[in-house]
């Protein structure tokens, strides 16, 4: 069913059992269970047969996560080494079964369809046609694509870049399914066509992370590994849901739940996988139904307010502090921490003492009572953990509030010790590798120094195009030539027809790809679709299985082999596909492409030699399980200008576009934050529900408050248009969403993305980040025509 297609809405008396016969018409009722449990099970059944994966290839998911087996191709939540049989979840089976699917789009297919046809389906449609099996160029005269060869492939790409009159005037997306050696030797070739244009997933939802992080405690990655999960006391999670995006994160919940920590879910959703979770790998629980109760705690800040409530509760230590020490008492701060590793303290402090606690209150949307609970809960912690997702990191203000984190964390020596640090949870299984490896838009001198040393040339020097300056620059005819090493760029990026627009102008779109998707449909003047291998198929090279490596989260790096017959004959891996690109554009005098194809081994030396941390990398990978790339603040070492974690100082910010669009709509203005259903990984939507939101056959709804919903004078189950209110002349709409009744904060409203991505304007970013900013829009609603 097309997303909007629903008619039915259900009232809370509708019973679960209706489900599936009123689920071609779609509706809306309560999901009473716990998160995972039989109905994950279901749902891992339903996916292996509507992707008609053959049995030869259910054999696969045993090997999924484990070190002699392959990592998920779906989040990058680390791994335990033999700690189970089953390494797998629901959605990362989603996404194996997605890769294992029986079915293929061949040139017969192309054939058959123009691009004007194909563009009519929805994204899910798209999706479930199955693997491309051959390399495509577009035919403009009859509007298909067409079969080509490999080499007239790469040969075009050459042409095109060697054409250019600026490198600057091509721009080169990764996906965080890349792996190190694919993502290495990409942005070697790129850097060698003197470029450092690399947008990529990452500028969309961790980048104020990486970028806030080396502020304040020198590196842009967590401190934590699993180990640490093993002696936490307590965890505060904010803004995410780990049962759709990193389902395994449970398992660990779970644990830490069972023997006494305390975990608090701090986000404006109470999601159901941080409420109750059935673990399917516990037979006790499956047996009798039962469940363990995760969070003892649900704090739902408004959106855009996690800056001013973790400020307030910065301050609110302080002023405990303040007490303890007047009282003679012992201090509440680790002033032996705070003396030795940190600077800046003092000016943090005295700034928190002057925060106004009305604005505190006001822009975090947490009463004070609450927020007294919840620094009661850090206070008596001695072993704290801070995870946090896009849910902290898509606002104006996600820089700043990553940065107020890792303030609070510092200010009780929460960093740098067993049990304690600060988790981002990336999304994408190697968004954490890719950039450690070299796709960065900013690179430091040092790193371009050393790759330059170890390949005889000199990089350029001048900063790229993140995702958002890159769609400006084809607008602006900068960027003639997009290539994009995975991913889904025509969806995945705010301010749709917009992007649209920008990729339609370029000479040149190239897209490397496993499976069908928006942006081969929205293209350049020529355009290729070049089919790869998958993270679950065999890649063989001279006869020999080659691996790949990855990094996690937690910043374990592990090694990969496919176990399935590749979908086709006739696809390349993307290393082999970077080094035809690379080639047919520069040659092989100074680097020898192909030998780096011949044995992937080679290219982790070429790491090694180029990058820190990577030392006897080949011998390492071996190693069950992998290794630790170090990461200096784990290790209380700050790599930072001072030598010490930094205290930095940020001010509520009360004049911001939300604050402005308010002030001339009043309480008719809604802030709209895009997230995911439980049937979708990234932009790719494996089907049309999202049970645990009581959501069943269909996309286009819209969450809100019921005294919102009043207010506005609607009524749920009534269709509605969703607009953006921003300072251009750019009309934003979104048309037809069911209205739902749901618990979230007044003024708040939910949507799932990619189809309210029109909604996001171009110029609405992070400050520091350039992150788009899709958990804050601000929208009004009215009656569908």
């Amino acid at each position: 069913m097309s997303p909007g297609r629903g008619r039915a809405y259900a009232t809370a008396s509708i019973q679960e059992s209706l489900v599936e016969t009123q689920k071609k018409e779609g509706f809306i009722a309560p999901y009473t269970h716990a998160a995972a449990g039989w109905g994950a099970v279901k749902q891992v059944a339903i996916n292996l047969f509507r992707e008609k994966v053959s049995g030869s290839n259910y054999k696969t998911l045993f090997a999924q996560n484990q070190p002699d087996g392959f990592d998920c191709p779906g989040c990058a939540w680390p791994d335990r080494a033999h700690a189970s049989t089953f390494e797998f979840c629901e959605n990362g089976v989603k996404a194996v079964a997605a890769e294992a699917t029986g079915k293929r789009v061949g040139p017969e297919f192309f054939a058959r369809h123009t691009v004007a046809e194909l563009m009519a389906q929805s994204d899910y449609e798209l999706e479930r046609h199955g693997r491309l099996t051959d390399p495509m160029v577009y035919d403009s005269a009859t509007d298909r694509y067409r079969k080509i060869e490999w080499a007239d492939a790469f040969a075009l790409i050459g042409r095109h870049l060697q054409a250019l009159d600026d490198p600057n005037e091509a721009a080169f997306y990764t996906s965080g399914r890349a792996s190190n050696e694919a993502a290495f030797l990409y942005q070697l070739f790129v850097r060698m066509v003197g470029t450092n244009n690399f947008p990529d997933c990452s500028n969309m939802c961790h980048e104020p992370t990486s970028r806030g992080l080396p502020g304040t405690v020198g590196i842009g990655k967590g401190t934590v590994t699993l180990d640490d999960f093993e002696h936490a006391d307590t965890l505060l999670i904010f803004g995410q849901n780990p049962a759709t995006n990193h389902p395994r994160m449970l398992g660990e919940l779970r644990a830490c739940a069972k023997r006494g920590a305390t975990i608090v879910s701090i986000n404006p959703l109470r999601e159901r996988g941080l409420e109750r979770f059935t673990d399917p790998q516990a037979p006790l629980e499956m047996l009798t139904n039962s469940s363990t109760s995760i969070s003892s705690m649900f704090v739902q800040p408004k959106l855009g307010g996690d800056f001013a409530l973790i400020k307030g509760l910065a301050k609110r230590l302080v002023e405990l502090d303040d007490a303890a020490r007047a009282a003679g008492q012992g201090r509440l701060v680790d002033v032996a921490f705070i003396a030795e590793h940190t600077t800046g303290y003092d000016t943090f402090a005295d700034d928190l003492r002057r925060e106004s606690w009305d604005d505190i209150l006001a822009e975090s949307g947490v009463a004070r009572d609450r927020l007294e609970q919840l620094a009661q809960v850090y206070v008596k912690g001695k072993a704290v953990i801070a995870t946090w997702g896009m849910g902290l990191t898509q606002h104006k203000n996600s820089l700043a509030a990553v940065q107020m984190l890792s303030n609070l964390m510092m200010m009780r020596g929460n960093i740098g010790r067993l049990g304690a640090g600060l988790c981002p949870v990336r999304g994408h299984s190697n968004v954490q590798g890719d950039r450690t490896v070299g796709i960065e838009e900013k690179p430091s001198k040092a790193f371009l120094d050393r790759l330059g040393k170890a390949f005889d040339f000199e990089p350029p020097r001048r900063h790229g195009y993140d995702v958002v300056e890159t769609i400006r620059a084809m607008l602006e005819g900068k960027v003639k030539v997009f290539i994009g090493l995975g991913g889904n760029f025509a969806i995945a990026t705010p301010d749709t027809p917009l992007t649209f627009d920008a990729l339609r102008s370029c000479a040149l779109t190239v897209q490397v790809t496993t499976k069908l998707n928006r942006s081969h449909l929205v293209h350049g003047k020529d355009a290729l679709i070049l089919p790869t291998l998958g993270r679950t198929e065999i890649d063989l090279q001279q006869g020999v299985a080659q691996g790949v490596t990855v990094e996690d989260s937690m910043s374990m790096v592990h090694i990969s082999y496919g176990l399935n017959k590749p979908a086709s004959p006739n696809l390349l891996s993307e290393i082999a596909i970077v080094a035809g690109m690379a080639d047919a554009t520069l040659g092989s005098g100074k680097v020898d492409w192909k030998g780096y194809v011949d044995d992937y081994a080679r290219i982790r030396d070429a790491i090694e030699r180029s990058i820190d941390g990577f030392h006897d990398y080949n011998a390492r990978v071996a190693v069950p399980g992998g290794f630790h790339l170090k990461v200096a603040s784990r290790e209380r070492e700050w790599v930072t200008a001072s030598g010490k974690a930094q205290f930095v100082v940020h001010g509520i910010d009360k004049d911001t576009p939300i604050h402005r669009a308010r002030a001339r709509h009043g309480a008719r203005l809604m802030v709209l934050m895009t997230t995911r259903s439980h049937d979708q990984y990234n932009t790719t939507i494996y089907g049309m529900d999202d049970r645990y939101r009581g959501v069943f056959g269909m996309r286009r709804v819209l969450f809100a408050n019921r005294q919102d919903i009043e207010m506005l004078g609607l009524a749920p189950g009534q269709w509605v248009d969703i607009t953006s209110v921003w300072s251009d002349d750019v009309q934003r709409r979104a048309e037809r969403f069911l209205l739902v009744e749901y618990d979230i904060p007044r003024g708040c409203l939910g949507a799932y993305y990619p189809e309210t991505n029109a909604l996001v304007p171009l110029g609405s970013v992070a400050d520091g980040a350039g992150t788009p900013t899709s958990k804050s829009i601000p929208v009004l609603i009215s009656a569908s025509a």
